[in-house]
């Protein structure tokens, strides 16, 4: 039985009333028959609240709002050690770079959490996803920069780090993803943008690993619920 962690940002955390696209995960992964568990060392969304919009699935995570490589690279070598994480679902780099460090620093921040969760469990596997640019990113030219400079410096990291025995994978950003129609507030994802985040995902490890299947298809018209 594989054991997930979610690993992220406010992306990740979600808010009162949302979804998340932890849960949208949680439902493919079951629809799809894969004997698997959910661990992390929080329950919460943002605010402490437990107000999910469907509270009936297992709520760990790693995620905390304004949280980024750069907080959990020091501690996510204890929290995989407690958790005994296999497979970590990772959303980070988008508050790094707005707030905390430019493009090269989160790059360096990716490898030191790299190799702190390996030092935790050397046959750990992995798979990130790119930043995808915000509203912010559509006024910001220098910061926009940043976003691009990173994702390559990401891809390059995993592509360096990748190793047999610990896979580290790079999830590719749906090309239909809008932060206009897939998101509340041109960041933070709303119905649409939880399923499109666990479908990066769960196309990522399905292609990779053979691990779960290919996420189902939605109609344009679909309600997204």
């Amino acid at each position: 039985m594989l054991r997930f962690m979610f690993v992220g940002d406010s992306m990740t955390i979600g808010s009162a009333g949302e979804h998340t696209w932890r849960h949208r995960m949680w439902q493919h992964l079951r629809a799809t028959g894969t004997e698997f568990a959910v661990v992390g060392p929080r329950t919460a969304l943002y605010g402490d609240s437990h107000d999910y919009a469907e509270p009936d699935f297992p709520q760990h995570h790693f995620a905390g709002w304004g949280e980024g490589w750069l907080h959990m690279a020091p501690a996510i070598a204890a929290t995989v050690t407690e958790t005994r994480a296999d497979v970590l679902l990772i959303s980070l780099g988008l508050i790094d770079l707005g707030f905390y460090t430019n493009a090269g620093q989160t790059a360096e921040n990716v490898r030191r959490f790299v190799t702190g969760a390996r030092a935790a469990n050397p046959a750990l596997r992995m798979v990130a996803l790119p930043v995808i640019p915000n509203i912010r990113a559509e006024s910001d030219a220098p910061f926009a920069a940043q976003v691009a400079h990173f994702n390559s410096l990401l891809a390059k990291a995993v592509a360096d780090l990748d190793e047999p025995r610990s896979p580290l994978l790079l999830a590719s950003v749906p090309e239909s993803y809008d932060i206009h129609t897939d998101t509340y507030d041109g960041t933070h994802p709303n119905a649409s943008g939880e399923h499109k985040l666990a479908g990066a995902f769960a196309d990522a490890l399905h292609q990779a690993w053979g691990v779960g299947g290919p996420y189902p298809a939605r109609p344009a018209a679909d309600p997204v619920s």
